[in-house]
């Protein structure tokens, strides 16, 4: 009798005995293999990358990385957030935050313009990516030119001023220069980059807003 249940009991035993031990056994996960290779590079501090004139909108974030058996994978994120060109987007393992001032919603509202450019018939001030033109005559027509990208504006005057040419430093108005023509004089205003624009009429002149 003793004899039989040591049979029986030795039976079930190897049936749940694994066929290979140095394998993992059915709903472990697999430990992937390490490679030799040597992975001894500097450690992340902060890297940058600058986006072209035309970027306006950041879709998504794509991060290529080796892992332990060194293959190469990807891991990306959805964002569809609106950038601003000139500044790079950064990225970093540092926890560190740098303090900024606080600024009331009140206080953001409130654009200070900047006089920039004066001719015999029209002011013009700037701030951030408007740009106010301060006069009393009508616009013909106004359209955008490419290479290098520029709005183009003519006013309806007869007048005999003399050619105008000005730079602007650190703007997204890059350069103002101001023609005569037959029955108009003709306004152009260089840009850094690439924009589309809106113009719309004031009390006192126009806005140009870039966008």
């Amino acid at each position: 009798m003793i004899k039989l249940f040591l049979v029986t009991l030795l039976f079930f035993t190897s049936m749940q005995a694994r066929e290979n031990p140095f394998f993992p056994s059915k709903g472990e996960n697999d430990i992937p293999f390490t490679s030799n290779e040597d992975m001894s590079v500097p450690k992340l501090k902060r890297a940058a990358i600058s986006l072209p004139p035309q970027a306006r909108i950041l879709q998504k974030v794509t991060i290529e990385y080796k892992s332990l058996d060194g293959s190469i994978e990807n891991k990306s994120i959805e964002l569809n957030n609106a950038v601003d060109w000139h500044l790079p987007i950064f990225i970093s393992q540092s926890y560190t935050q740098e303090l900024t001032k606080k600024v009331s919603t009140k206080q953001k509202q409130i654009l200070s313009y900047k006089n920039i450019a004066n001719i015999k018939y029209a002011k013009f001030f700037i701030s951030k990516n408007s740009l106010k033109i301060i006069t009393e005559d009508k616009i013909l027509r106004n359209f955008l030119l490419v290479q290098p990208h520029r709005i183009v504006i003519d006013f309806k005057k007869d007048t005999n001023m003399k050619s105008y040419f000005k730079k602007i430093d650190k703007s997204m108005f890059t350069k103002i220069r101001v023609g005569n023509h037959d029955g108009y004089y003709r306004v152009v205003i260089e840009l850094d980059g690439y924009y589309r624009y809106k113009l719309k009429t004031q009390n006192n002149g126009y806005l140009i807003t870039l966008r």
